[in-house]
């Protein structure tokens, strides 16, 4: 707090926090309770003892620091008590204990820091990993938690470097779960809960020049454990840095960096407080004044366009400290949320911190991959779900420009499970902790200009507690707004939030027209708030669906702000098989008694954070620049509209191209005159003639792309930031002429052109000698997750609905396989054991001398209750097919509501490499729009297919049985043979492992269908 000297303990210390029940606690919460006994230190509900107040978190200044991360000694017990203190004493015998690296999580390293991150098949040498989503993986009730609880003593030896000197000095913890007792060279400092905050200690009278020892107990749970409920595996340990901080006489106990913008008048407005008084020197800007002291300047403002941060430096008696400012002004006026007098929308995230081989433990180079990944896909703001992050990956916010929802660390989402009884939000005894957590994160982060939000928590329902850290929140801050989801009155907030409402829910918020309070003054208020999806989109497994239609929600109604996509990265943690193949694990894969399965895996990335087709989806939905065609009276597009959606930023820092091709053949390229756009404002720009070459009469298509002009801090000149496609005139259309005969062959086989039939089922054989199985009418696909559905979720849940019906069994019946002068069709019934339901397949064959075309015609019999997954034909060829090449969506794959970001074009890769390699194995991979596709071996031989309409195109090593049976990508064995995908629909994806689920235009349901397709070989 400004104001107190760093040296002064906290009101938790020894002397003034009660370190039993009877005195932290009160009496019993209800007549008639029982009474319990003194509780020990770790189950009381106290935030700590003996630590420093809370200040403003800064990276470097001119005192001394001493990082002490690197290889601990460790000692793992069963239970809390288990050991006695002695291990604190400077002379204690560690040698048979493990060395153990900090940062780091016990439960994922081996025995020795050498070894790195635990990988291995056996037993793991420091316990597990658990993971649940809303369940406390412990008896609730609170704030007692088990005997059976894991506790780690940690013992570091350090010295002083030559230079340090004497006087005060500050241990600083920057992480702990979940509580941490202290001792520095045999001397207890105290104690402390709040994983994810930064706690101090005043050690400086305990130093000494040689062979310090810093001992350190960390439970696994404690009373703290209740108020960390949050979404993510449950990971003890030291996880983030621990420092020793040189604090000389005149230093900087706190400081409160503010810096407003007046977009009137383009002017900032500068004041510093600080505790001692001091000077703060702007050189940029001319400036030089006292703390306290205020000075307006013309200025460039701070947005995540254009994160301009002006370097300073706060001057005290004992320290220099740098200062990177940012000018900016949050205010939710008119109902909207503005930054500098405009109104922003979020094309956010979820974040959780979080590495596949150190849990949470995120060294800053991480950090920065992340960034630098999410501004190159367009994502403008963060949510950090659901606690203060490492501090430097706030810093990086600042520096690259994204907008900050920072969320406290509180979450009491188990208690829901029994309608919220005991939940601590409404308990004034938990109370000073909440208060608590809300201080560590407010004073931490206090001076980012990238934070715009203040979050109360996540998921704790309601409470006194909550109005209680709001109330203290607007006293210590009123620049920022405040944001809480779980509270539908928003009595505390001023956004409005919610999670996972459906696009027609979003639409009535939009127009605020949603449900209305039983109070009316509070009705009345929040209608007039800003509306903010906090979180939407969940990203589990293939999808999300209906991004697109999300967005254009946000940019129709100026209510709804957006959102924060459900979330940021996989927490698949990396593990080997027997056999030492690499896999990701997820919940039960550690042998929990109570776990949420791959709930865990529900990221824009993948867990060694490749961008998974969920985030190209995004990015090319969110894009910043609206492409799209401008026809002519003729319905041709001579011209292109170009819209600016930028909140802040003009178009001048791009260069716009186009290219123009003819059946993915390039015909041309070159530059377009873009005239300045204000942000939102939209221009026609003509197209050149188009350079048509003789004999053109394939399908053409311009492509009008906005590349970066110049190096940015987040990517180099030439990246693309939006792409558009214009069909340059009509598609030909498909022609087919039969010109071949069948025949009778022998072994009793139908011949008709280049194809060979069973004579007696009608099924192909072979084709040009290639040899196929099928091709058969398929219903199936590998349920997704969103196929799943969360178990909470209203019916019917499709994949659920699938099984019921037996679509994963469906049985062939050939009633007829007919000759006729120049056609072999095959009469079908396709239909699940126990069901009258069925499908009725016409397969009507007729060739060219070279080509073999397939005209499918599907009748459904019966009441189909449910959409189908999928209709279309699934094929065998041979496994040495294996190259892919295809003319149409891609690169990556596509489903109806999920492709956006397919881009028309010639694609070529190998077939190992159209799979997408989820976390839990599931449909995935399918190809979308094509037009034609090849398969080839090495010498160029193949099989090339022709689509009418166009097709989702698919080819796998493994069958849609063997996806749905997987659990792991490790558990796909390659066969010998290729399957071959042609759909001519898929079933949407949607959000609904835990949003809405497909938008009524991409279900696919029953009905009369009719496709073909054309087979050729390639010699």
């Amino acid at each position: 707090m400004t104001g107190t000297s760093p040296h002064a303990p906290h009101d938790t210390s020894p002397a003034a926090a009660p370190r039993t029940a009877a005195e932290a606690d009160g009496a019993p919460p209800h007549p008639g309770a029982p009474e319990h006994p003194p509780f020990p230190y770790y189950e009381d509900r106290s935030p700590g003892s003996g630590v420093l107040p809370p200040r403003a978190w800064y990276a470097r200044s001119d005192a001394a620091r001493l990082s002490l991360h690197g290889a601990w000694r460790f000692r793992l017990s069963a239970g809390a008590t288990a050991e006695d203190d002695s291990f604190a004493r400077p002379d204690f015998d560690d040698a048979q204990w493990q060395d153990l690296r900090v940062p780091g999580h016990w439960v994922l390293q081996g025995r020795s820091a050498a070894d790195g991150p635990f990988e291995g098949s056996g037993a793991r040498p420091n316990g597990a990993p658990v993971y649940t989503n809303t369940a406390y993986p412990f008896p609730v009730d609170p704030p007692r938690v088990p005997d059976e609880n894991p506790t780690g003593d940690h013992r570091r030896v350090f010295d002083l470097p030559e230079a340090w000197g004497e006087g005060p000095a500050v241990l600083h913890f920057a992480g702990v779960e979940s509580c941490a007792r202290v001792w520095l060279n045999g001397q207890e400092l105290g104690h402390f809960k709040g994983s994810r905050l930064p706690h101090e200690f005043e050690v400086g009278q305990l130093l000494r020049p040689r062979r310090n020892v810093l001992a350190v107990r960390v439970h696994q749970w404690s009373s703290g454990s209740y108020l960390e409920d949050q979404d993510q595996w449950w990971l003890p340990g030291i996880f983030r840095n621990v420092t020793l901080h040189r604090r000389p006489e005149g230093s900087v106990a706190d400081h409160f960096v503010h810096a407003g913008f007046d977009h009137r008048t383009g002017d900032g407005t500068l004041r510093v407080e600080c505790t001692p008084a001091g000077r703060v020197r702007v050189p940029a800007l001319g400036l030089d004044l006292p703390t306290g002291e205020h000075a307006t300047v013309p200025v460039r403002p701070w947005t995540a366009e254009d994160p301009h941060l002006y370097d300073g430096e706060l001057v005290t008696p004992g320290e220099r400290i740098p200062l990177r400012i940012g000018f900016r002004t949050v205010r939710v006026e008119d109902g909207l949320l503005k930054v500098n007098g405009r109104r922003i929308l979020l094309r956010g995230v979820n974040r959780h911190e979080f590495h596949p081989r150190h849990g949470r433990a995120l060294d800053p180079e991480t950090m920065r991959d992340d960034l630098l990944l999410m501004k190159r896909h367009h994502i403008n703001a963060v949510r950090t779900s659901h606690y203060p992050p490492d501090p430097a990956f706030l810093d990086l916010c600042d520096e690259l420009g994204l907008w900050v929802v920072e969320e406290g660390d509180l979450e009491t989402h188990g208690f829901a499970q029994q309608g919220w009884r005991d939940n601590p939000v409404d308990d004034p005894r938990w109370e000073p902790a909440l208060l608590d957590r809300a201080r560590r994160m407010v004073e931490r982060d206090k001076n980012h200009p990238s934070i715009v939000l203040w979050s109360l928590g996540n998921e704790c329902g309601t409470g006194r507690g909550l109005s209680a850290m709001a109330a203290w929140m607007r006293e210590r801050d009123p620049s920022r707004p405040l944001h809480y989801e779980g509270d539908p009155s928003c009595a505390d907030t001023d956004v409005y939030s919610r999670m996972y409402a459906d696009h027609a829910e979003v639409a009535r918020i939009g127009q605020r027209a949603e449900e209305p309070l039983p109070d009316p003054e509070l009705d009345t208020r929040r209608r007039h708030l800003p509306f903010l999806l906090c979180e939407y989109a969940h990203a589990m497994g293939n999808g999300p669906g209906g991004l697109s239609e999300y967005q254009r929600l946000f940019e129709r109604y100026p209510r709804c702000q957006g959102g924060f996509v459900w979330e940021w990265i996989d927490h698949g943690l990396r593990q080997r098989t027997p056999a030492g193949e690499l896999f990701h694990a997820y919940g039960g894969d550690f042998g929990e008694e109570l776990h949420d399965g791959n709930f865990v895996c529900d990221g824009l990335v993948f867990p060694d954070r490749m961008p998974s087709p969920g985030l190209l989806e995004f990015a090319k939905v969110i894009e910043p620049v609206r492409i799209e065609a401008e026809t002519d009276d003729e319905g041709h597009p001579g011209a292109v509209r170009l819209t600016n959606r930028y909140d802040f930023a003009g178009l001048g820092h791009l260069t716009f191209r186009w290219i123009y091709e003819v059946a993915g053949q390039l015909r041309g390229h070159g530059r377009l005159d873009v005239p300045p756009l204000a942000p939102g404002a939209s221009a026609t720009v003509p197209l050149p003639t188009p350079p048509v070459e003789p004999g053109d009469d394939g399908e053409a298509l311009w492509t009008v792309t906005a590349v970066l002009d110049e190096d940015t801090a987040w990517a180099p000149a030439g990246h693309e930031v939006a792409w558009g496609q214009l069909p340059a005139g009509p598609r030909p259309a498909a022609s087919w002429t039969a010109t071949a005969t069948p025949r009778r062959g022998e072994g009793n086989v139908i011949v008709l052109g280049p194809g060979t039939f069973d004579a007696a089922t009608g099924t192909l054989g072979y084709l040009d000698g290639f040899r196929i199985g099928g091709p058969r009418l398929d219903v199936w696909r590998a349920p997704t997750d969103n196929d799943e559905a969360a178990p909470w979720q209203p019916g019917p849940r499709p994949a659920t609905e699938w099984r019921r019906i037996g679509l994963h069994r469906m049985r062939h019946r050939v009633d007829a396989v007919e000759t006729g002068a120049n056609a072999v069709q095959v009469r079908t019934r396709i239909a699940p054991a126990g069901s009258p339901l069925a499908l009725w397949a016409v397969y009507h064959w007729t060739a060219q001398p070279d080509r073999l075309r397939l005209e499918l015609r599907v009748e459904p019999e019966g009441d189909w209750p449910v959409p189908l997954p999928r209709l279309g034909v699934r094929m065998l060829v041979c496994g040495s097919l294996g190259r892919a090449e295809w003319f149409g969506g891609g690169p990556g794959e596509g489903y109806p509501d999920t492709r956006a970001a397919a881009r028309v074009g010639r694609w070529s890769m190998p077939v190992e490499a159209l799979q997408t390699p989820y976390v839990r194995p599931q449909e995935n991979g399918a190809r979308p729009g094509v037009r034609w596709a090849e398969l080839t071996r090495t010498d160029g031989s193949g099989l090339r297919i022709e689509g009418d309409p166009d097709f989702f195109f698919t080819a796998r090593r493994w069958s849609a049985e063997e996806l749905t049976a997987a659990r792991h990508t490790t558990d796909l064995r390659p066969g010998e043979d290729l399957w071959l995908h042609l759909d001519h629909a898929q079933h949407g994806i949607g959000s609904q492992s835990c949003g809405p689920g497909v938008l009524p235009r991409h279900r696919l349901e029953v009905a009369p269908a009719r496709f073909s397709f054309v087979f050729s070989s390639l010699r």
